[in-house]
């Protein structure tokens, strides 16, 4: 006999095959998988039953619900569920809009090591929202989400070193990090490279 663990995996295994692994996904069946295995603990299925209401893909759209497991995976430590319940707070969507309960999930997030999550938190230290203002903060996680090369935080760290804020002022680095904006596709990274040039 299978132990549970085994089984949950295996559903969890058929389901993100079905959605993401098919030339025509069946979203339903994947759904299904991901349910019977969440409702079971499988982390990473709550994360994807979340993702499915959020979407309403093989069953019908329901943000609130898809609050409700993603939330429930990320008191587990579920990395992306905790991003994502960051952006309910920010929203105050099904729930009171707080920007102290936003940072309390992003930084969770981003300290798991979610890069998108670590230029929110850099952006909310540059500009005090939910923590106090901190340009070095904000330098530090700008730099981390750099290495998931995430186009806005080498943005903002051009910034950050063409105006002095949290760095020693320098047009070299500025350059350097909207160049690398630019390469990842950051759409103003052009303009201020034309600035400086």
């Amino acid at each position: 006999m299978k132990s549970p663990d085994k089984k949950n995996h295996e559903l969890f295994t058929s389901a993100y095959k079905e959605a993401f692994e098919k030339k025509k996904p069946n979203w339903r069946m994947a759904f299904a998988n991901w349910k019977e295995a969440a409702e079971k603990g499988h982390l990473r299925s709550q994360f994807y039953v979340g993702v499915c209401f959020d979407n309403g893909s093989g069953v019908r759209k329901n943000t609130k619900t898809a609050f409700q497991w993603y939330m429930k995976a990320a008191k587990m430590g579920h990395m992306e569920s905790q991003y994502n319940i960051s952006f309910f707070y920010k929203n105050g969507e099904h729930v009171k809009k707080s920007y102290k309960k936003m940072i309390y999930w992003c930084e969770k997030a981003a300290i798991a090591g979610d890069h998108e999550a670590q230029a929110d938190l850099g952006y909310a230290y540059f500009y005090g929202n939910g923590v106090k203002k901190n340009n070095s903060k904000a330098v530090l996680w700008y730099k981390r989400a750099t290495k998931g090369n995430v186009p806005r935080s080498f943005y903002n760290l051009g910034l950050c070193y063409l105006n002095g804020h949290g760095v020693t002022e320098s047009k070299r680095w500025a350059k350097y990090y909207f160049e690398k904006a630019r390469l990842h596709g950051h759409k103003n990274a052009a303009n201020k490279l034309k600035e400086l040039s």
